[in-house]
């Protein structure tokens, strides 16, 4: 089996709508619980409980969440570049893991990664 296409588009994360202003806590929000949700969906697929698709989903969402976010504190000026290659560090190990067999085994092995690049988001 093959890993799903993962791709985000993270080239225009800087750019901001002049004279909107923006909902850096709505964003972050939003982006939370997005990780979260492909935290359980990992562990759903695991036990084969969630499919490739819905954890794809889920990766397109978080990559959407993520430029908006890194949007609306550009608003603001702050710059959060030292994050942008979140994305792609998220989506290497998503895709080794689900080349996989759904298994607890094959979660346990790639998850250490998934937690790395999600724990650079948090900080």
């Amino acid at each position: 089996r093959s890993g799903g296409n993962y791709s985000t588009q993270t080239e225009s994360h800087a750019i901001s709508s002049p004279g909107v202003k923006s909902d850096v806590s709505g964003s972050v929000r939003s982006l939370l619980l997005a990780t979260k949700r492909l935290q359980e969906l990992l562990k759903q697929w695991s036990t084969g409980q969630a499919t490739e698709t819905q954890i794809s989903d889920a990766y397109v969402k978080i990559g959407e969440d993520f430029n908006t976010t890194i949007k609306a504190f550009a608003y603001y000026q702050i710059d959060l570049s030292d994050i942008y290659s979140v994305p792609e560090e998220l989506r290497v190990p998503l895709e080794q893991c689900l080349v996989n067999e759904p298994s607890p085994g094959a979660l346990d092995m790639y998850m250490p990664e998934v937690r790395r690049a999600l724990y650079k988001l948090y900080k």
